[in-house]
């Protein structure tokens, strides 16, 4: 029996052109982030509070390859593996390999499969990950002096670990790796200068992200986020950097080198400098729910459509749907702001 449609019955006209994911307001949709589990082996200070561990469930990887078929057959060309950490999930690499499988309907380039993770288990894994097909890998690291990353991820000798996980990506073919560091004003920013040299000396794509109102705890203010400009004055002040053009127009990173050209920065400022009308990305989460915004305040229940008989069919006429009514941008800063629904790290980066 053919379910009835959700989100009213009419088929949006975006959808009628040629089968790609469009939004009402004109954005093609290539990206999907897809959360394999609500688990973390880290408790970083600005993520979680330390009191509460997974909160969602998570899918069998049966029911995230359907799901990515689906998606893929719709336009996606980009997946990104997050969490959680994704490195705890078993059967990642079978969902890898499977995933690595698909063809993009709309492109002859291959499917461009990512991952994020905090780097902790990467080292023994990164030669396994790259064999079942991963692309790219992106670590999460917010300090390169060990006491302060300790005192973020509240986890001893975390450091070490981490560092010898993004050498074993390079080591393995997923280089250049990207290091993501969310900066906090008064606890971590003291690192902007270092990363810088980290960068240059181990040959990886540091990336500061402006800190969001994402965090579990529900701490933030906008006094702890460090603008996109003052992090460039200061790394001008190190050597003078040369902004780079950007990779794809929905690239969320302004990226700069340094004028001798070694190293590599990208500057993400959702706050100071939002980028929401090039947005390119949907979200599935662990318990596979669509959230067609980090800062959305509900969810779109995919996998209980899946799990009450659609068919493919079925399923790319409800995500075009959603992804019609997908939000113009968000509202950080402005009055009457709300806060996400779920926390980032219960969606996926």
């Amino acid at each position: 029996m053919r379910l009835l449609p959700i989100l009213g019955s009419e088929q949006p006209a975006t959808a009628l052109l040629d089968g790609r994911l469009r939004d009402s307001h004109n954005r093609t949709i290539t990206d999907l982030r897809l959360s394999v589990t609500d688990r973390c082996n880290y408790r970083c200070v600005y993520c979680r509070t330390g009191e509460e561990g997974a909160q969602y469930s998570e899918l069998p990887i049966v029911d995230y390859t359907r799901i990515l078929r689906v998606f893929v057959s719709l336009g996606i060309e980009k997946i990104r593996l997050t969490g959680g950490e994704p490195l705890l999930r078993q059967g990642l690499l079978d969902l890898i390999r499977e995933t690595a499988q698909l063809r993009p309907a709309f492109s002859d380039a291959p499917l461009d499969i990512a991952l994020t993770t905090n780097g902790h288990l990467l080292a023994p894994l990164a030669r396994l990950l790259r064999e079942a097909g991963l692309s790219r890998i992106t670590v999460s690291m917010d300090a390169v002096d060990p006491e302060t990353f300790t005192r973020i991820t509240r986890v001893p000798g975390s450091f070490e670990r981490v560092r010898d996980g993004i050498r074993a990506a390079q080591d393995a073919g997923l280089g250049p790796v990207k290091v993501n560091c969310v900066l906090m004003r008064g606890f971590n920013d003291s690192q902007i200068e270092a990363f810088a040299e980290f960068s240059r000396n181990e040959g990886v794509i540091v990336r500061f992200i402006e800190f969001m109102p994402l965090e579990e705890g529900r701490t933030w203010a906008p006094e702890t986020v460090i603008p996109m400009e003052e992090i460039v004055t200061r790394l001008n002040a190190v050597r003078p950097l040369v902004e780079l053009p950007p990779n794809h127009i929905s690239e969320t990173a302004r990226r700069f080198t340094f004028e001798d050209g070694r190293g590599e920065i990208g500057i993400i400022a959702p706050v100071s400098r939002p980028f929401c009308g090039h947005c390119s990305r949907v979200r599935l989460t662990s318990d596979g729910k669509v959230r067609t915004c980090l800062f959305s305040q509900s969810d779109h229940d995919l996998i209980g459509l899946m799990h009450r008989g659609a068919s493919d069919e079925d399923m790319r006429s409800w995500i075009h749907r959603v992804i019609e009514r997908k939000e113009a941008r968000h509202h950080i800063g402005e009055p009457g702001f709300l806060k996400p629904s779920r926390s980032m790290v219960h969606i996926g980066g």
